[in-house]
């Protein structure tokens, strides 16, 4: 008979070895929690990739090294090769987990209906008139002031674009 192999140093005796058929048999919340992380590491690369393409300057005339041209070319490969693998790493994730719950019991139809209701629906008892007439006023300056509102958004935004337009000119 062996004797068992010795603990490797460092390590807890429950982190060793997974248990027999763990490999074989994973969770799809552990796979759900494979795809989270493969999504943050998407978010990632694209963000680096926006960060290239912003330092990289526009052909103004000005003539650029090559060697800068070609380093920040072979960067900005890279990174859509790598991005395009993580697209299919999670793709077969989301395949492996759709067809890891397709046996699930329990079927959109069983799950509890999500049921809006209207505000017409509602049933108030009645009100005073007192109580009426203060709601239609308070209803009334509320349309005021979202009218205000609209007229004043309308403005800065013509403003911008104006300033803008002023500081494109300008260049």
């Amino acid at each position: 008979m062996a004797a068992p192999l010795p603990p490797l140093a460092g390590l807890p005796p429950q982190q060793q070895q997974p248990p027999p058929g763990a490999l074989r048999e994973i969770s799809p919340v552990f796979l759900c929690r494979i795809g989270q992380e493969t999504v943050q590491d998407i978010v990632t690369r694209t963000m680096e990739i926006f960060q290239i393409t912003r330092a990289t300057q526009l052909p103004n005339g000005v003539t650029q090294s090559h060697a800068i041209y070609q380093d920040r070319f072979g960067k900005l490969q890279e990174h859509l090769r790598q991005l395009a693998l993580l697209f299919r790493k999670l793709r077969l994730l989301y395949e492996r987990c759709v067809e890891m719950t397709s046996d699930l019991q329990e079927a959109p139809t069983e799950l509890v209906p999500y049921v809006v209701e209207e505000p017409g629906s509602v049933r108030a008892e009645p009100c005073s008139p007192a109580v009426i007439q203060e709601r239609q006023d308070v209803l009334e300056r509320v349309r005021q002031k979202n009218q205000e509102m609209k007229v004043l958004m309308d403005q800065m935004r013509n403003l911008l674009w104006d300033v803008n337009a002023m500081l494109t000119l300008r260049k």
